[in-house]
């Protein structure tokens, strides 16, 4: 993990993202060549506190905590999640929900994307340490 940061969630956007991940998955569990690692895919959204499919495992926590979670991600989990965002942007392009996904890639980049510099997100997108 490069880069963590401590970030609150709420529970909307933690299942958001678990689902993003459950997209991911099965594209690289899909037989095609893969552009994440399953592994990596499932160590994130244990973090998020989501199962494969969505389910939230934390829910009886957030509730008491007023629903806010503390998530720890690095910039390279939060590149991930953005790359499997543009991904599923992407594949409904042709359905007649695209606007509300398209939305919710635009608010959820901006909440990532928050956490770490201009700077920090130019040595991502580099590929430098």
């Amino acid at each position: 993990m490069r880069l963590p940061r401590t970030i609150a969630l709420e529970p909307e956007a933690r299942m958001a993202l678990g689902q993003i991940l459950g997209i991911m998955s099965d594209q690289a569990m899909s037989g095609e060549p893969a552009r994440w690692d399953v592994e990596r895919l499932m160590e994130v959204e244990l973090r998020l506190g989501v199962l494969p499919g969505g389910d939230d495992i934390t829910q009886f926590a957030a509730s008491s905590a007023g629903g806010t979670e503390h998530v720890t991600l690095g910039i390279d989990d939060a590149a991930m999640l953005l790359d499997g965002m543009a991904y599923t942007e992407i594949a409904s392009a042709d359905f007649p929900w695209i606007e509300m996904v398209r939305w919710t890639s635009d608010f959820v980049s901006t909440e990532l994307r928050q956490h770490w510099t201009d700077d920090e997100w130019l040595t991502v997108a580099g590929g430098r340490s």
